[in-house]
């Protein structure tokens, strides 16, 4: 009974800290999670009983979009107004937790020293190290390492319904095809080019491995081109990377494997590929005609780079086709999409729509694919779903920092009704904030993250599921996810504030206390217990590690060289060259959506493989976006606040 005594006491020593926060500043917390809950999430400012309209029954994140909302909304993004308090006084009330006014500012807003950031990045190369060696040594050439036993895994051949595993493990050296790119970035040559000639002589793509044509494709053949493309760069940014009487082998190989890929968009009614291929003898016969939005709209990025290499429209033309045919079945009134669809009917079977699972990579490949091809319509389909996003999905006060309600979230919602479906965001949501920095709305970027990674600082950890009614993880494992890392390392470049630092380093060491096993480093089985499962998978090496050492090393050539580069889903670097946007074929590409009213679609078929001469790059992007953006401190506020309560 001593722990509920406890809990209580602690209970009325908050309860009574409100109580002095209403005397005292005239402050107090939204007590937004029904009555039950008797702490909310966010802090507001008070006004009198005139000023103050009808509040809904439940927080603000509950309430659908009231009658009218879809013209009362601004379709620009957000620009949170100042806030009425500043950083320190907040982290001396919330996160400081009696630990002084300026232990805020002396956490958060102080400069991160030298020593310290050359520290972090050699402790991310470590990482990094540690992993990659141990998968040498105990696992190649199978896919992944188990790092607790310190062996080696491949696809489940007794259990082919094991898609966990088989979706992603084909049988062809995943984790150092995947962790190509990482090693060239690290500066590492002479590993670079002993992985590189490795997977030339040692991996094949024919092989009966049924696998999915997502992970294919963002893993092995994003990886494959990235690799290409720095072994055949001529200004060589990362150091000697070239090889030897290289002859476009990468490039042959992403071809075979694209190749391999292509019978899943075929003898399908709307242009939306069949979800898996068997490497060997194509789309199975038992096949689901069921896919999920992400899966089949988010391969234009690689394919479209594909096709631009080899000067073979196929590829792009059969990737743009499923946007396109995905963007055609969106709903009329709210603009959104669901998550689940099917192949063949067009209808959608599952109708949830939201940033998360089953739908995060389309939006995101939709604004990339413009960086990279300059194609006017896939900013035009991004804005338009930017705008339903916000719509929609987006609940909480209008401003990020101050006004009535609680702070932004984005839920899950009906795609043709806007309502709310659940109460969880899963931990793949963290992306948007990175994807906002690449879309300008850095403002809204730094207030989303900040729920993230309060989250992040409960646990040590992101649970793949989160319940943010209830405050407490709904699916509690974490398989060494990039996401919170990647938007971290993006809002750092954008606003080079060291709050940032600082959240990368609650990551690295939460990361080294809790998942570094005897060979390698290991997914949570439970974030709350730490318990452990024994896989390592391979976007650990390609993601994770490689954002948490750019995070810390600012002299690296990916930062020298402005904003050449991109990053695929996969965190794959691209270079933005100009001849990335020259498409000889777009006479193939008129506005057509698809196999719409069951027409047949013609198919440019794949012709003899043709190098285009790689290495011309330039430095430019589209919107000539430059983030400089310093982090104002009413930013702060909000990260504090949520990180206190959270």
């Amino acid at each position: 009974m001593q722990w509920r005594a406890l809990v209580l006491g602690l209970l009325l020593l908050r309860l009574g800290l409100h109580g002095a926060l209403w005397l005292v500043f005239g402050l107090g917390p939204s007590m937004g999670f029904y009555q039950r809950f008797p702490l909310g999430f966010g802090f507001q400012r008070l006004t009198g009983p005139a000023d103050r309209p009808a509040a809904p029954l439940g927080p603000s994140w509950l309430q659908p979009p009231g009658p009218g909302a879809e013209a009362a909304r601004r379709p620009a993004p957000r620009r949170p107004r100042p806030g009425v308090c500043g950083p320190a006084h907040w982290g001396y009330v919330l996160g400081g937790r009696g630990r002084g006014p300026d232990e805020y500012e002396r956490r958060y807003s102080g400069a991160f020293p030298p020593q310290l950031r050359a520290q972090m990045r050699d402790l991310a190369r470590g990482m990094f190290v540690f992993g990659y060696d141990n998968y040498m040594a105990h696992a190649f050439p199978q896919d992944e390492l188990n790092p607790i036993d310190c062996r080696g895994r491949g696809p489940d051949r007794g259990d082919p319904s094991n898609l966990n595993i088989n979706d992603v493990l084909g049988n062809y050296s995943l984790t150092l095809v995947d962790a190509l790119d990482t090693l060239a970035i690290m500066g590492n040559s002479s590993e670079f080019q002993k992985a590189v000639k490795l997977v030339i002589d040692t991996v094949s793509f024919d092989k009966d491995s049924t696998v999915q044509v997502f992970e294919a494709t963002i893993r092995v053949l994003g990886s494959l081109l990235s690799a290409h493309r720095i072994i055949t760069d001529s200004k060589q940014p990362f150091g000697d990377m070239t090889i030897k009487d290289y002859d476009n082998e990468l490039l042959h190989m992403a071809h075979d494997l694209a190749v391999r890929l292509l019978p899943a968009f075929e003898n399908t009614r709307t242009g939306i590929p069949y979800p898996r291929v068997n490497l060997k003898t194509g789309v199975p016969p038992d096949s689901n005609n069921e896919t999920c939005t992400a899966g089949a709209g988010s391969l234009l990025v690689e394919f479209g780079i594909l096709s631009r290499l080899l000067g073979d429209s196929t590829f792009e033309w059969v990737a743009r086709r499923a946007v396109k045919a995905l963007w055609s079945l969106r709903s009329n009134g709210t603009g959104l999409l669901g998550n689940v669809v099917n192949i063949q009917t067009g209808h959608w079977v599952g109708k949830q729509s939201g940033l998360g699972a089953g739908l995060d990579s389309f939006y995101e490949y939709l604004l990339k694919s413009y960086i990279l091809f300059g194609e006017k319509e896939d900013l035009d389909m991004f804005n338009a779903a930017y705008r339903s996003i916000q719509n929609y999905l987006r609940r909480g006060r209008e401003a990020c920092n101050e006004g009535e309600g609680d702070p932004p979230l984005y839920v899950n919602v009906d795609m043709f009704s806007g309502r709310l479906v659940n109460t969880w965001i899963d931990s793949l949501q963290a992306f948007f904030p990175g994807l906002q920095v690449l879309a300008g709305d850095v403002e809204d970027a730094i207030c989303l993250h900040a729920f993230y990674y309060a989250i992040w600082k409960r646990y040590g950890a992101l649970p793949e599921r989160y319940n943010w009614q209830l405050q407490a993880p709904d699916v509690l494992f974490y398989p060494l996810r990039p996401e919170l890392v990647e938007s971290t390392y993006l809002l750092y470049q954008a606003t080079k504030n060291p709050f940032y630092l600082h959240v990368g380093m609650d990551i690295l060491q939460s990361l080294e206390k809790y998942t570094k096993v005897k060979c390698g480093y290991a997914t949570l089985h439970h974030v709350i217990d730490k318990s452990k499962e024994d896989r390592m998978e391979s976007f650990f090496l390609s993601e994770t590690c490689k954002y948490l050492y750019l995070l810390f090393d600012e002299e690296n050539p990916v930062h020298k060289s402005g904003t050449r580069f991109m990053f695929t889903t996969e965190g794959h670097i691209v270079s933005v060259d100009e001849h990335l946007r020259e498409s000889p074929w777009k006479e193939l590409f008129p506005n057509e959506r698809g196999n719409e009213g069951g027409k047949s679609v013609h198919r440019p078929k794949s012709h003899d493989l043709k190098v285009i001469n790689s290495s011309s790059n330039c430095n430019r992007v589209p919107d000539e976006r430059r983030f400089s953006l310093p982090l104002k401190s009413v930013y702060m506020r909000q990260i504090d606040q949520m990180v206190g309560l959270i």
